[in-house]
């Protein structure tokens, strides 16, 4: 999945923090709804799976959890293999009357930190004998964040899982656009909270739409290579064993995981 393209860290809408949360979360909201709706993360059920059993972790502190759809895709594929599973949301921005809907449907397999965590400190009292996931997040870290998150986790964790939905090709972007627009118009209504503000940001102005499609653009010129992941963990040593690789969804998507477990 190497390119020919820098990698730009432009900003994305969503990591304002004067940003209205109306407006992050139907950016948020419809990426979550876009994933689950086009099975954009279904290629990844079988790595995910390995990295489970090889980091012998049952308990998963996912960071950036957004409105939690990944966590929702991953949690009811592995059910199906009969594999259990629970993961713990949290993200700097909590959503948590969409966390609160997700652990209902899922008590056995989703739970959540109300308060805030910074992804590159997190508390002891959270880490204990879990893994970490960061799925389609990673990107939205420059460099040395991106480094500092992941050394938290090898000093703090049992393993770390990272995954993106698309490589550094703007082109790839147009993969999410047959369940995204439907995502983004359905937004309103689905949300907790908001639905009025949404509506207004997404029908009564090009405000949502503009948004959306500049933080996805944005998000394939961010994301990060093979070569570039394995320079940030290479100053960990050989504590971790690490693992790259890529995965295909409809139309001709192709994304990437990276993950690493205690050697």
């Amino acid at each position: 999945m190497s390119s020919l393209l820098p990698r730009l860290q432009l900003f994305e809408f969503n990591d304002l923090s004067g940003i209205h949360p109306a407006a992050r979360d139907t950016i948020v909201e419809s990426l979550s709804r876009t994933l689950e709706w086009g099975r954009m993360l279904d290629g990844l059920v079988e790595p995910f799976a390995r990295f489970l059993e090889q980091s012998a972790a049952s308990e998963l502190l996912d960071l950036g959890s957004g409105a939690g759809g990944p966590a929702r895709v991953l949690a009811r594929a592995l059910a199906r293999k009969g594999r259990d599973a629970r993961f713990v949301l949290t993200d700097l921005h909590p959503r948590v009357e969409a966390w609160t809907a997700s652990r209902a449907a899922h008590p056995e397999a989703i739970d959540f930190e109300p308060s805030s965590v910074d992804a590159t400190n997190v508390p002891a009292a959270l880490s204990g004998g879990r893994a970490r996931t960061l799925i389609n997040v990673f990107h939205h870290f420059p460099p040395e964040v991106g480094a500092a998150v992941l050394k938290d986790a090898v000093l703090g964790s049992r393993g770390v899982f990272l995954a993106e939905a698309f490589g550094r090709n703007p082109l790839q972007f147009a993969n999410f656009a047959v369940t995204g627009l439907p995502a983004l118009l359905a937004n309103p209504w689905l949300s907790e909270r908001d639905r009025f503000a949404k509506a207004a940001l997404t029908y009564l102005s090009p405000a949502a739409l503009g948004m959306c499609v500049w933080d996805g653009f944005v998000s394939t010129l961010r994301v990060y290579e093979e070569q570039e992941l394995r320079a940030m963990v290479e100053p960990f040593g050989s504590s971790f064993r690490w693992t790259y690789g890529t995965y295909r969804y409809l139309p001709r998507g192709t994304g990437y995981y990276f993950y690493g477990v205690p050697a």
